[in-house]
């Protein structure tokens, strides 16, 4: 099936999700967590990637309220600038609210009755509070932002997570980093990778920080985990 948009209703109205189908039948749906750029190549990028592993995944318009269709990259400042606005201007409980709708679409609008998420940067915090508030089956956050300052959320957290940590993160501290790892690492259902010499964004494909090597390791971790959870 060609890759295509389909819309998810919302409380106050409909937002767009694309959508990357696998050649056969899906061992199950990844829901792909946007970064500050919004919908993106690069997101899609990631959709494709998930879709050859086998899974249907589905990348929800999670800027649709402040301004929908959202395509930046991060290649000038005025991008930057706008990415970082609307950042600055989301709602993570909405949005929290958009991936659990995205979730119950992939259950009854897909046939998927297996469904994780994945989540970069904005993302990777959005994926953990993922595991932490909806019904996803298992969540993947790399690199993600402020973690540290939403620790108490994972107080009941019985979701498989797995998190992906860049050492030199130029936007989570290591001191952000050392919080995250003692308040989840000791969790059953919790993995946690840490990359030493990676900055932010390692597997953002032609990003000043991206790393082959990294990638490759931190990508093969989440498709074992996915199957281990997924199908």
């Amino acid at each position: 099936m060609a890759d295509r948009w389909v819309q998810i209703d919302a409380e106050a109205g409909a937002f767009k999700a694309f959508v990357a189908a696998p050649a056969g039948p899906p061992r199950g749906a990844v829901v792909v967590i946007q970064e500050i750029f919004g919908v993106n190549e690069g997101v899609r990028g990631k959709c494709a990637w998930l879709a050859k592993e086998g899974y249907l995944a589905i990348a929800p318009d999670l800027f649709w309220r402040q301004e929908p269709g959202v395509e930046l990259t991060d290649k000038t400042e005025g991008e930057w600038k706008r990415a970082f606005a609307l950042m600055n201007g989301f709602n993570q409980n909405l949005g929290v609210a958009d991936i659990q709708r995205t979730i119950d679409y992939a259950r009854t609008g897909e046939g998927q009755a297996k469904v994780g998420a994945v989540g970069y940067c904005l993302g990777g915090l959005l994926a953990y509070l993922t595991a932490c508030k909806t019904s996803v089956d298992a969540a993947v956050g790399y690199y993600g932002v402020s973690i540290d300052q939403k620790l108490g959320d994972a107080a009941d957290l019985s979701t498989p997570l797995m998190l992906h940590i860049a050492g030199k993160d130029q936007f989570v501290p290591k001191a952000a980093q050392d919080a995250v790892i003692a308040g989840l690492g000791a969790k059953p259902n919790v993995t946690l990778h840490s990359y030493a010499e990676q900055d932010h964004a390692f597997t953002r494909v032609g990003g000043a920080h991206y790393d082959a090597h990294a990638a490759e390791l931190a990508d093969a971790r989440t498709v074992a985990f996915f199957r281990q959870h997924i199908g």
